[in-house]
């Protein structure tokens, strides 16, 4: 496999993807068209036959309200795949719905793939994910590292001899990187991120209430009432669950003073982690980034104050990309884009190139 002048043949056929394959949520980026899909990475099966019920987000309106022989899985951990079978069928069940936006349909050709995978993957987990998009009937996958996908998303000057800082903030995993001249010169990947951060409500919730709560009710205390910052208006958000006391459903009111100091321990890492990058970067990149300042990318950006801890902590400017959710789905969709004809997309994307075949 490799730049192939063939390829421009299937490519009037097919609609290239680029794929955001996180932990929380799955985007695609289908050429020509943006993104055409956002769901949770989320697969509801049957726990005997394997048999696929639901996917995205029917399937995460199943967790924990499935009888006994339906599960509903989250395949990967931590950014990586932990079930390897299970993202092959969700891949391939995001990938065939991509496909039906495409205007040309009848030779129905497997699309180019360009998935976003998080910097701190083993070879083994870069080809994990490899594999399964070729296995998912894609022509050709390639891997690009998030943080770079997610720059290139945001539109920072990945190729240009300026050093640009990118934070990705996703479900499994914090990627923090200065990219220059098309590469990437510091890099650190913690596999803490917004995951951690609703496990760090649950634990709070059972700990000062003991109230227990599931992870969706987490996830909207977080978006509601989380905070890395003090709020000019604190708020409160009701968190209901069921007493560990008396076993009965309780609810319990807290303020996001409260969330805040819960959700310490994460966030304290996050804004660590940003800290030292920065110590390792060499004195001229550091020059560029007090000049152009700090992108935040991601869910976990959109945690309320994050910006503003992380300025403080830092010294630096920072700012939120625009619609941070979507950058590395946006990223990798700029490369497929321009697949073959850009230079330093190329060179990215060559460096990771995988020459398997599709199982067929």
């Amino acid at each position: 496999m490799g730049f192939n002048p063939i390829n421009s043949l299937f490519g009037a056929f097919s609609r290239d993807l680029g794929i955001d394959l996180g932990t929380a949520n799955t985007l695609v980026h289908v050429r020509g068209k943006g993104i055409v899909i956002s769901e949770p990475s989320v697969v509801a099966i049957d726990a005997k036959t394997k048999q696929v019920h639901a996917v995205g987000a029917e399937a995460k309106a199943m967790v924990g309200k499935t009888p006994a022989n339906i599960i509903a899985v989250r395949p990967l951990k931590d950014g990586v795949i932990a079930d390897f079978d299970v993202v092959e069928k969700m891949l391939a069940y995001f990938i065939k719905k991509a496909h039906a936006y495409s205007a040309v349909r009848l030779m129905d050709p497997r699309p180019r793939v360009v998935v976003g995978v998080p910097s701190g993957v083993t070879e083994v987990e870069k080809r994990a994910a490899r594999d399964a998009t070729l296995n998912a009937k894609a022509r050709e996958a390639y891997v690009v590292e998030e943080p770079m996908a997610a720059a290139i998303g945001a539109g920072l000057p990945v190729d240009e001899p300026i050093g640009s800082m990118i934070v990705d903030i996703g479900g499994g995993t914090t990627e923090v990187a200065v990219i220059s001249l098309g590469g990437i010169v510091i890099n650190h990947s913690i596999r803490t991120a917004g995951d951690e951060i609703d496990e760090a409500i649950i634990q709070f919730a059972r700990r000062e209430y003991n109230l227990l709560i599931g992870e969706r009710m987490a996830e909207r205390a977080k978006i509601a009432a989380g905070s890395a910052y003090p709020l000019e208006e604190e708020i409160k958000v009701v968190l209901r669950g069921r007493d560990l006391l008396t076993g009965l459903p309780k609810a319990v009111e807290v303020s996001s003073v409260e969330i805040r100091e819960g959700i310490a321990g994460p966030v304290n890492a996050i804004v660590q982690e940003v800290r030292l990058a920065l110590e390792e970067t060499p004195p001229e990149l550091v020059a560029d980034v007090m000049e152009h300042g700090i992108t935040l990318a991601g869910g976990g950006s959109l945690l309320h104050g994050l910006d503003k801890r992380i300025a403080a902590e830092t010294k630096m400017p920072v700012h939120i990309a625009e619609d941070p959710l979507s950058c590395v789905a946006r990223g990798a969709g700029k490369m497929v884009e321009n697949f073959g004809q850009n230079k330093v997309y190329q060179d990215i994307l060559t460096r990771s190139q995988n020459t398997r075949r599709p199982r067929l």
